[in-house]
């Protein structure tokens, strides 16, 4: 008795202690973006989302994130696989470059950009010559958010691999089928929730990069300004209430990304536990 009542007082000291730390880093700062955002009203909150500069953002942020998701997603599960499932010369050395972008800062990681395409590289003049622009235009933009971002969905799906190993899809191919047959029938079903989770990772960290793209973009307002780029240019004008309205659209699709995460554990848990009871049932 005296065990179980100890163990309820450290359960809820321990409780007590996660959910202060949340209320005090994350509810209240969340909390606070809203209040800033509607303090000069709703119609001075909808002017700002309404601004043609917050248009563009919003529009060059959706598309950095919409081609860079899925081509992460295509190059997460080709490097997962072949992490998983082949031995090969440099499987080491690819793991170690998969990591990379989680290693440097964003900063770094936009300036390896500047120097490949910068005015004074090896690329400059010519890119220059046939009037190509990659640095201080959507391109670089994209580029820079692709590689900050792709190791999201491999690093998630490779230890799914790894739990799952390669029974199946052995037995698969032992029985006739194809390769693509194989992935498609056997090997994306059992790898699905790990797939969703890397991409709805992969698409926060997209719409939310703020290091890399601001090396990269030139700032220039309507053209090369994402989201957390247009808040940062609106608050350094002391412009808070707009700043805070634009931000509040980065904490609602924050918001809706943790929904999603978690809507995707609680289908994993309800997959494993219906799992579970067939197996007990078999």
């Amino acid at each position: 008795m005296s065990s179980r009542m100890e163990s309820a007082g450290v359960r809820r000291t321990l409780i007590g202690v996660a959910l202060l730390y949340l209320g005090l880093f994350i509810f209240i700062p969340l909390c606070a973006i809203f209040v800033h955002a509607f303090s000069k009203g709703v119609p001075a909150y909808f002017r700002a989302i309404q601004d043609p500069n917050t248009l563009a953002a919003i529009k060059l942020t959706l598309l950095t994130a919409l081609i860079a998701v899925p081509l992460n997603l295509v190059f997460g599960i080709a490097a997962a696989w072949a992490m998983v499932k082949f031995d090969f010369p440099g499987k080491t050395l690819l793991g170690i470059l998969i990591d990379i972008p989680l290693s440097v800062s964003p900063v770094i990681s936009g300036l390896i950009f500047v120097l490949l395409f910068g005015a004074q590289t090896a690329l400059g003049p010519w890119l220059i010559e046939h009037n190509i622009r990659i640095l201080f235009a959507p391109p670089a933009i994209i580029l820079a958010t692709i590689f900050v971002t792709f190791p999201m969905v491999a690093r998630e799906l490779i230890p799914v691999m790894k739990a799952q190993g390669s029974d199946e899809e052995q037995a698969a191919m032992t029985l006739g089928a194809s390769g693509f047959l194989t992935f498609w029938k056997v090997t994306l079903p059992n790898i699905k929730w790990g797939l969703f989770y890397g991409v709805v990772l992969c698409n926060a960290r997209a719409m939310g990069e703020f290091g890399a793209v601001s090396v990269v973009s030139g700032h220039i307002r309507g053209q090369t300004n994402t989201l957390p780029l247009h808040i940062e240019i609106l608050y350094n004008e002391y412009n808070f209430a707009a700043a805070f309205a634009v931000a509040s659209i980065l904490a609602m699709l924050a918001l809706v990304t943790l929904v999603l995460k978690s809507g995707i554990e609680y289908r994993y848990r309800e997959e494993i536990k219906a799992t579970a009871k067939t197996g007990h049932a078999v």
